[in-house]
């Protein structure tokens, strides 16, 4: 288990931060604090940027100026903004730094690091490994996408604790020497390709998690998962496959349902002892876990009838995934708004196991053309109100209601928490007797 390793300083100040959602506003906050002059811009207005002034910030909202650049010694990228950003590209051209926010809070945070990267089930295991250190009374941060910006623990945690760190694509892309003493790579799967522009790039933003990791440096990997497969990674860290590991037990709980969230198991065990937990503590840790909100979350049971959020499922990976949790019956929402993904691999498991599927949004049509093959009913519902009445309409005891979208949220809510929250609503409302 490697010691956390020294960190390289920061690039000179001023900085500009661009892109002032959860994590810009937090890397701006982490900045000032340090006596750093900061300028934070945006091209909308997020909700609690204008607080940042109070701070000490000076910000600009509703447009992204490019002459602001050249105020700046180092630009401080929020992941949502692409590299392709008129702004970004300026600062590149000027030869001025660009790092992104993961980079910055890892370089100030001295604790050692777990970074956990894949196309699906980051968060779930980022959560799962943070409730087995507390299980096991070890202290730890828990941040990335579920909810908590990095730069938000620098100067927040004990000086033995573990970062456990979910690191997205968009994060892992504007890293310059970020090294986890160890890295848990869950999967490759198409996604994000309008952001990337095909998968190669994707996956090389992905094994940045991997690139300056050194001998005494971990990597754990499913060497099962057909995007990983043989794939070479860079670095020079010990390789765990968690495929051929074999493991002292094998995990149990509530949560785990599916292969997928079989495997997740597999990899905190894995993660746990590498870390030198005890296989007990590990063992505990994983039974009692309450899964995450919006991956194959449990809502509700109605005259035998299950229904299920599976809302974080924005790609055909994930939507296959969980389908292929259920022996059959499945009447699988599906929908949204397009990131140019293919939908062909959605046809072989709703031919196995769904006995309707419900379309939404600007993805029905190519969707439905995909499906339309495999015989399974398909209805077009006006929306998600519609489809879960009719869903719960069709099924009988024993069968699943699933939303499992596979595409992303922004045709009709802010995001995929917005569009598994209302799905709850729904079906709450029929638990009441009160839907329309």
């Amino acid at each position: 288990m490697a010691s956390a390793r020294q960190r390289p300083p920061l690039p000179e100040g001023p900085y500009l931060v661009v892109g002032l959602a959860r994590s810009g506003q937090a890397a701006a906050r982490l900045l000032v604090a340090r006596d750093h002059g900061v300028v934070g811009v945006d091209a909308g207005n997020p909700a609690g940027a204008e607080r940042l002034r109070e701070v000490g910030v000076e910000i600009h909202l509703d447009g992204d100026p490019e002459e602001l650049v050249e105020c700046a010694r180092c630009v401080v990228k929020s992941p949502g903004v692409p590299r392709e950003a008129p702004l970004i590209r300026r600062a590149l051209s000027l030869g001025i730094p660009v790092i992104g926010e993961l980079e910055l809070a890892w370089r100030l945070i001295p604790n050692r690091f777990i970074c956990v990267t894949g196309t699906n089930g980051k968060t779930t295991v980022t959560e799962l490994l943070g409730h087995v250190w507390r299980q096991a009374g070890k202290p730890v941060g828990v941040a990335g996408n579920v909810g908590t910006p990095l730069a938000s623990l620098a100067g927040a945690l004990e000086e033995g604790a573990t970062v456990v760190c979910e690191a997205s694509s968009f994060q892992l892309e504007d890293t310059e020497a970020f090294a986890p003493e160890c890295s848990v790579l869950l999967n490759i799967t198409p996604d994000h390709l309008d952001r990337h522009g095909d998968l190669d790039a994707y996956r090389r933003a992905k094994l940045q998690a991997f690139m300056r990791q050194g001998q005494a440096d971990t990597a754990i990997v499913d060497r099962s998962d057909p995007g990983i497969g043989r794939i070479n990674l860079p670095g020079k860290a010990k390789v765990i496959d968690i495929a051929t590991e074999e493991l002292p037990f094998e995990p149990t709980g509530a949560w785990i349902i599916g292969a997928h969230n079989r495997a997740n198991a597999r990899f905190a065990v894995v993660t746990g002892l590498v870390h030198g937990l005890d296989s007990e503590t590990i063992d505990a840790g994983i039974a009692t876990f309450p899964g995450v909100p919006h991956r194959l979350e449990p809502i509700a049971e109605i005259e035998g009838v299950r229904f299920v959020n599976d809302s974080k499922a924005t790609n055909v990976a994930a939507a296959v995934a969980a389908m292929r949790s259920f022996e059959g019956g499945v009447h699988a929402i599906m929908g949204g708004s397009l990131k140019d993904d293919a939908f062909d691999e959605l046809a072989e498991p709703v031919a196995e196991r769904c006995a309707a599927v419900y379309l939404l949004g600007p993805a029905a049509d190519p969707i439905g053309r995909t499906l339309a093959p495999t015989g399974v009913e398909l209805r077009r519902p006006a929306d998600m109100a519609a489809a879960v009445r009719e869903a719960a309409a069709a099924a009988v005891p024993g069968q699943v209601v699933l939303l499992a979208p596979a595409c992303a949220s922004f045709d009709a809510y802010s995001d995929f928490e917005a569009r598994g929250r209302h799905f709850r609503a729904l079906v709450g409302e029929l638990e009441l007797g009160t839907a329309p």
